[in-house]
Parts: structure tokens; sequence; C-alpha cells
């Protein structure tokens, strides 16, 4: 029997799982007035764009949780494919920005096709192991299909040239696999592979300035003008700020210029700077909430397609703020990894919002009862 707020609410929206939709609200919001401060106290450049597209987007993946599991089933290798069409368009016809071409302009709008490669990955992977019997598990039959999923996309990405998409994209494929229950020692090999890889990459395959990226990690130091400037910077306005902040307003390393790119790949180091540790702390408690809510879709959910994605996309989003946080604390070379819901710019928040609106879309099929 319905209560009286369900009879005034309708039942779709009733159902939504509004915690979650009220946690990334106060994210995205918190996102909006680091923006609002970063612009020196003016909506404009960087805030109302922000918001916009925040406010699209949560309609985005609103009208995604209304999907059934069978839905994303269904379009799991026909989107991996057209996304991955995509990659192969951006290479032929794709807009340079910046050095990199990872733009496709279709008329009407721009699309970063790397981006929606992410989901579409763990969706095709998920599916993958979803129609693999158990007892194939251990041959090879369930590690090359998945590897060349895995490997098409992320080998078009890296010629754009993307580093960090590309590990993001290898990142989550891996995890789909090991929780599929590949056997260990296919891992144990791997990293050895890997290992004995590293340097011939750094050598032959990264480019000038991502080799200079990584001797920067290495040592911030030996270049704070040039290569380290932005490291450097960062780990100055986030220590300047102390435990409380100096206040909303008063940061001085991103209105005077001194942290570059504050409104997007260093945007944590602006709100430390402002907010300080608690401010730090608390953000990273709201994105530590919203993965360990995708986490626990993924341990409810009855089938293996729903678990590998669950998961999947829950490493998805972590990926993306690990990354940032480790690279603005110089614990990781910069990569172009932007905070997600917070960063001004459009990709990062489309692709998150899309593994949510999934996960919520798995959340409603888990709640459903049978």
């Amino acid at each position: 029997m319905r209560n009286n707020y369900d009879s005034v609410v309708p039942q779709p929206i009733a159902d939504l799982p509004w915690r979650l939709i009220t946690l990334v609200l106060l994210i995205g919001g918190f996102g909006i007035t680091i923006l609002y401060s970063a612009a020196g106290g003016s909506a404009e450049p960087w805030a109302w764009s922000h918001a916009v597209r925040f406010c699209m987007f949560m309609a985005m993946a609103i009208f995604l949780s209304h999907l059934r599991q069978e839905h994303w089933q269904f379009f799991a290798y026909p989107v991996y494919v057209a996304t991955l069409l995509g990659l192969a368009g951006v290479e032929a016809l794709g807009q340079i920005n910046g050095g990199s071409q990872r733009w496709l302009n279709l008329g009407f709008m721009q699309i970063q096709p790397s981006e929606i490669m992410k989901p579409a990955l763990i969706l095709a992977l998920a599916k993958f192991y979803d129609g693999l019997p158990s007892g194939e598990l251990r041959k090879l039959v369930a590690i090359w299909p998945a590897l060349l999923l895995i490997g098409l996309p992320a080998a078009l990405v890296v010629i754009q040239p993307d580093l960090g998409t590309t590990l993001a994209l290898v990142a989550g494929g891996i995890v789909v696999m090991f929780l599929a229950g590949l056997p260990l020692r296919y891992f144990i090999g791997g990293l050895i592979a890997l290992a004995a890889f590293i340097p011939l990459a750094f050598t032959f395959l990264l480019e000038d300035y991502q080799r200079n990226r990584v001797l920067t990690f290495l040592n911030p130091e030996n270049d704070p003008l040039g290569t380290g400037y932005h490291i450097t910077q960062s780990k100055i306005a986030i220590g300047s700020g102390g435990f409380f902040g100096k206040g909303f307003l008063n940061g001085t390393q991103s209105h005077l210029a001194y942290l570059p790119e504050g409104h997007t790949d260093f945007v944590f180091a602006t709100m430390a700077e402002e907010f300080g540790m608690i401010g730090g702390l608390a953000l990273i408690a709201g994105f530590a909430l919203l993965i360990r809510w995708g986490i626990r879709v993924g341990q409810r959910s009855k089938t293996t397609f729903a678990r590998l994605t669950a998961v999947g996309l829950s490493f998805t989003i972590f990926f993306y703020v690990a990354v940032n946080l480790m690279m603005v604390m110089g614990f990781a070379p910069v990569v172009g990894i932007p905070l997600p819901l917070v960063s001004h710019g459009g990709s990062a928040m489309m692709t998150v919002m899309i593994c949510i609106g999934i996960l919520m879309s798995l959340d409603r099929e888990n709640r459903i009862p049978r």
C-alpha cells in the first residue's frame, strides 16, 4: 500500500536513489563554487557553463537509469563498435587541438569518442564474460577476445596521443578480466611483461612532452620554471591552504595566475588553498561514498553482466579521482586527467554521468522484486 508521499510523487521519481543523487548534486555544487572562486568571484567563464552542463548530464543520467539491464546487454557490442569507428574517424577527420587529435566534429556538435569508449568497453567486456561458460575461463578463448576488445581502442587512443585515457581503458579492462575469474597466473605474467615493456615504451613510443612529464614527476625541482612549474605551484597551493584554508575567494595561487589550469586539471589545488585539508577530505569522502555505492550495486546484482558492469564502471570513476589527486599532489605524472564533476569541461563529466546512469539502472533492477 502506497503512503501519502508516494501518492503525491510519481512512482518513477520516488523510485530514484535520492541519497545518491543528493551526493552527486553536492559534489557538482561544490565544483561550481570552486570554479566561481577560480574566476575571481564571477560566474563567467567557468561556473555558469559548468552548471549548465551538470544539469544536462544529470538529466541524462536519470533518463539512463530507467533503461533495463537487457537494454545494456543488447546495446553493449553495437555501442562499442560505433565508438570504435568514431575513434577511427578521429584519426582520419578529427580536429587537432593543443597538439592532440581527439575530437570528432559532427557539424551540430563535437564529441570525444575516447571518453565514450570507457563505459562502452566495460559493457562489452561484461557481456563477453557473461556469455562465456565458467569452464572456459582457464582457456585462451577467455583471454584473446578480451585483449582484442581492449587493445583496439587503446591503440587508436595512444596515437592521438592521449596517454591518460589509454591507461584508463587498459586499467578498466584488466579489472573486468580479473573480476571475471581468470587465473591469477595470467595477471602475474602480464605484470612481468609490462615491466619489461615500460623501458621500451618510454624510449620509443612516448612523445617528447610525455617523457618530460615522467622525468618531471621523478624530479620536479629539476626545472621548476619549466616542465616542473605545474606540479610545483600545485604543491604550493595545497600546502598554503593548511588545515582550514584561506577562505572562500581568498586564494592567491589561482587568483594571481600562479597556478596553471586551476579550473581544470588542478582544480583540487584551487579548492585546497581556499578550503584547506577539511575541504579536501570532504570532497574525497564524497567520491569515496559514490564509488562505494557503485561497488555495492555490483555486490547486490544477480547476474555476471551486472556485477562486472557495476564494479567496472565504479573503477572508471575511481581511476579519474585517484589519478587526478595523485597528479596534483605530485605522486603521479601529469597526464591530463580531470577531477570529474568538479573540473571545468564536459568530457569527463559526461563519462562519469553515463557511468552513474548505468549504475542507477542496475540498482533499480536490484530493487525490483522477482
